[in-house]
């Protein structure tokens, strides 16, 4: 094993490079009229007989550039392409090692404005904030999707999961045409749209459509990839069709249908399966180590469920332009799953003088039905009128049943007390939200004013039965029931004003916003308990108030602030003042004693320092939060729902406020493939409330809660990664990391306060092969060290190591067949006995093309080891628990999938996947 990437490397460097010539292009760009350097120029070459893309890099702020690179070909096409000028090209011989093209002045273009599209293959364009990758520059598999060609863009890594970093931040929204595409999953996206049919993939900062309207910065800490498709293939109907059936009654099936008619985009989606996928990404296997650490679709199912899933969901996409002056985007999701699931776990409690031991095993089947619909409206009166209007709905039905047994011993091994539970719940939900938006530009000088109304409305409603038997041990025995029908009635309103005017104080360059806020949270709980009378078999009529709530919690803000930003050049810098008016009300309608009004008042500040090129970008940002106790926190009501776990809360609360620094900084050579990420983050937390318990000896616990000092964090992030060209079909990829944290927590257990030091260090390296359209290899191991350390002499000093392999394999045939092999291992050695401590998880898949690339045949194998497991060691300041869960084992499945596409010129088919294994 420990030979295995040095192997691996040396496998990949025998694909001999004799044929490739080393060279060197260098020169300087300015403009004709003004001599005045050109910055982020893109400057590439292509092969002369085919046009296919040798290398490219972008000029940097005086105008220099240095293409460089291996190539077997003789002569090349040189072209510098910059937006507003001329494209400029040149014929270069490659058999000369260094050549020095001097100064090359380029000539305005006749129709030189900002947002002229350049008629040229330029594989990246910079536009002012935002990258544009030209798609036809970046070579793929025959049936590549946006996933595939998005792992082929410089800076952009994706995970197995389908989560996209483009220069080690992360893309939060996806879209197609500027519009979004089925709500805020990008996998639906990303991993079911061809690449044919799209033209330029644009990256910029995550702004909202009032942002971007009114000029404002935007989120720099998320980006946003929208999909350009290509004019002529915005035109008809393109999708797949596609079903599995397996080993042991396992089944999956999938089917979509896209319909482009230029502005009106009309998309529908079905699925269903028990193997734990969404079923939109058709029969793709995910991040399956582990059981449920695969990414289950955040807009239907509930994101990193454990257990095995039987899922059942559909969908629809519509968006449209209403005339010239509006336009709207709208989805429905539904879905109806089902989850088993067994758990057994071992925790070590940690006590400022002892220690207890507790083991669980528990089984529980959920059934879960949602519904849920989004909408956007976009309204333009005119060039300075924008109003936005995104009216949410969802509805939620779960029952789960749950039964368990919890057994605590003391160091002896002596049983203290023991539980029996078993659950029935349950639960609907309704909800509503909607936000309106009114931005009014003011003059030309980038003035505005800006109105939001934002409401919320959540109804919950349940049936609880509870059955539970404690029994206490030891010298004072005690044996007591809990058997109860419990009736809950919850609402949750957020009523939302807010409004902001931005004043030009020189230009755009400097500004200043002076803005309110209002926010009215309003929480209602009416919880009826009814105790199970042995005499009649049934529950009594009346309420038990010792388990029975009934309050109304109101939390109530108003915070004026105001904001100072400046931008000259590359820099930007922006201060953010908001001060802080909150109300806390309880009114206790059971037990008046508790009502509760509180009043706080504290400031939050901002405050960040950027430069961005568009190789580089660095940051500076300094936050300072205030936040409120929750109403539990604060409430003085003796919860006694769990018997063993008393809990009351503390009105003598104070705010907490946190302090954050953090420092971050990316570099890209686009031309080599080099990146690398770094960021640094420190917190530092005052008044922060945490759990204060007492726990007698017969292991019952007493918590409230506590403001305390001394809590603190750092974190830091390092990732690099280089691609090195071969020739112009292979290419090897380097890349490696480390994470670091270091977290200082406090804590009270029996009166006695202690802090907590936990350190943690991770470093991975990574390793990959790829030759197009015939391999692709790749490797990853990663090993993380973790030291939990305490101020006192009670505790012992706790140390865990996690190793992980992951290793990748795809295989091309005759262009016919795939062949693809994941393989983790899993190593652990600090589980308890009892647990495995090492796995190994193989899947693979054949798949072969047939009907002319139109159809998928595959047969696909999960776990052919047999080993798949789901082991973990949680481990903090208060306990050690290893847990395992029920997973889904190993299976072979017959997959088969259609696509059609009418899209493009005489409905040419494009190829848009099939079932095939993500990696």
């Amino acid at each position: 094993m420990k030979y295995f990437l040095a192997i691996l490397a040396l496998f990949c460097l025998n694909f001999s490079i004799s044929q490739s010539k080393s060279f060197q292009i260098s020169g300087l760009l300015s403009s004709v009229e003004d001599k005045q350097p050109l910055e982020a120029a893109t400057i590439y070459l292509q092969q002369p007989k085919d046009s296919a893309l040798i290398t490219y890099t972008i000029s940097d702020g005086k105008g220099r550039f240095l293409i460089e690179g291996q190539s077997s070909e003789k002569l090349a096409n040189l072209y510098v392409s910059y937006i507003g000028y001329q494209t400029y090209y040149k014929s270069v011989d490659l058999t000369k090692t260094k050549i020095d093209l001097g100064t090359i002045a380029l000539q305005l273009s006749a129709n030189a404005l900002d947002e002229v599209v350049v008629k040229a293959n330029a594989p990246i364009t910079i536009k002012k904030d935002t990258i544009e990758f030209n798609v036809n520059s970046f070579k793929t598999k025959k049936d590549a999707n946006i996933e595939d060609l998005l792992k082929k863009l410089p800076g952009v890594e994706v995970d197995p999961d389908g989560n996209i970093k483009i220069n080690g931040k992360e893309v939060n929204k996806v879209l197609v045409n500027g519009k979004p595409f089925f709500g805020n999953d990008p996998t639906i996206a990303t991993r079911n749209l061809s690449k044919e049919i799209i033209e330029k993939i644009q990256v910029s900062d995550t702004k909202t459509d009032e942002e971007a309207f009114a000029g404002e910065q935007g989120n720099q800490s998320n980006k946003t990839v929208n999909l350009v498709i290509k004019k002529e293939n915005n035109k008809g109907a393109f999708g797949r069709l596609a079903a599995g059936a397996g080993t042991d009654s396992h089944y999956e099936y999938a089917g979509m249908y896209n319909y482009f008619n230029d502005d009106l985009r009309l998309s529908t989606l079905v699925g269903g399966n028990n193997i734990n996928s969404p079923g939109f990404s058709f029969g793709e296997i995910r991040k399956m180590f582990g059981g449920s650490s695969y990414n289950i679709n955040r807009q239907v199912f509930n994101y990193g469920a454990e257990g095995i899933i039987t899922s059942r969901n559909q969908g629809l996409n519509y968006a449209d332009d209403w005339g010239k002056k509006a336009d709207i985007t709208t989805n429905y999701f539904g879905s109806i799953s089902d989850t088993e699931n067994e758990i057994r776990s071992e925790r070590e409690n940690i006590l400022s003088d002892n220690r207890f031991f507790t083991n669980l095993n528990s089984i529980s089947n959920v059934n879960a039905k949602k519904h849920s619909t989004e909408t956007k409206i976009k309204i333009k009166p005119d060039s300075t009128l924008l109003i936005t209007v995104e009216p949410k709905l969802r509805y939620t039905q779960t029952i789960n049943d749950f039964s368990s047994t919890e057994q605590s011993f003391d160091t002896n091994g002596d049983i203290v007390n023991s539980t029996l539970s078993s659950r029935s719940n349950k639960n609907t939900e309704e909800f509503f939200s909607n936000n309106l938006n009114l931005t009014k530009k003011l003059g030309k000088k980038g003035s505005f004013i800006k109105f939001d109304f934002f409401t919320r409305f959540t109804n919950n409603e349940s049936e609880n039965f509870l059955d539970n038997n404690v029994q206490i041990f030891g010298d004072n025995p005690e044996d007591f029931d809990v058997n109860q029908l419990r009736e809950i009635d919850g609402q949750d309103n957020t009523f939302v004003l807010a409004s902001t005017y931005r004043i030009p104080l020189k230009g755009k360059k400097l500004t200043l916003d002076i803005g309110l806020g209002h926010r009215n949270n309003i929480q209602k709980n009416n919880t009826n308990s009814f105790d199970f009378d042995e005499t009649t078999q049934a529950f009594q009529e009346s309420v038990n108030e010792d388990f029975s709530s009934d309050f109304e919690y109101e939390n109530i803000t108003t915070t004026p602030n105001v904001m100072l930003e400046y931008k000259k050049g590359k820099w930007t810098s922006s201060f953010k003042l908001d001060y802080i008016y909150r109300t806390l009300l309880n009114t206790d309608f059971l037990r008046p004693q508790f009502n509760l009004k509180r009043n706080f008042t504290g400031a939050d500040i901002s405050y960040n320092l950027n430069h961005r090129s568009p190789k580089s970008a660095l940051g500076l940002r300094y936050n300072l939060r205030n936040g409120s106790p929750s109403l539990a926190q604060l409430q003085p009501v003796v919860n006694i729902t769990n018997p063993l776990n008393i809990v009351q809360g503390n009105p003598e609360l104070e705010p907490s406020n946190t302090h954050n620094l953090s420092v971050y900084y990316n570099k890209n050579n686009f031309q080599k493939g080099a990146g690398l990420y770094t960021y640094i983050s420190a917190d530092i937390q005052n008044n922060n409330v945490i759990s204060k318990t007492n726990i007698d000896e017969n292991l019952v616990r007493q918590t409230t809660y506590a403001n305390v000092d001394g809590g603190y964090r750092l974190f830091g992030q390092l990732d690099m990664n280089r691609k090195i060209k071969l020739d112009s079909l292979k290419s090897i990829r380097l890349n490696g990391g480390i994470y670091t944290n270091l977290t200082r927590s406090v804590n009270f257990v029996n009166d006695v306060q202690y802090a907590a030091l936990s350190k943690t260090v991770a470093p991975n390296v990574g390793l990959g092969f790829t030759w197009n359209q015939v391999t692709e290899i790749g490797a990853n191991y990663s090993i993380s060290f973790t030291d939990n350390s305490f101020n006192t002499e009670f505790f012992n000093n706790q140390e865990f190591m996690y190793h992980s392999l992951f290793f990748r394999t795809t295989n091309y045939f005759k262009k016919k067949f795939d062949l693809r092999n994941e393989i983790r291992y899993n190593y652990n050695p600090n589980v308890a006995d009892g647990f495995q401590k090492s796995t190994w998880f193989w899947n693979a898949t054949l798949a072969y093309s047939f009907m002319k690339d139109k159809a998928t045949l595959t047969l696909k194998a999960y776990d052919l080891l047999n080993q798949n497991i789901n082991i973990r060691r949680i481990a903090n300041q208060n306990f050690i628990e290893d847990r395992q869960s029920t997973v889904l084992q190993q299976y072979f499945m017959l997959s088969f999938s259609w696509k059609f596409n009418t899209l493009g010129k005489a409905g040419e088919t494009r190829n848009s996947g099939g079932f095939r294994v993500v990696y």
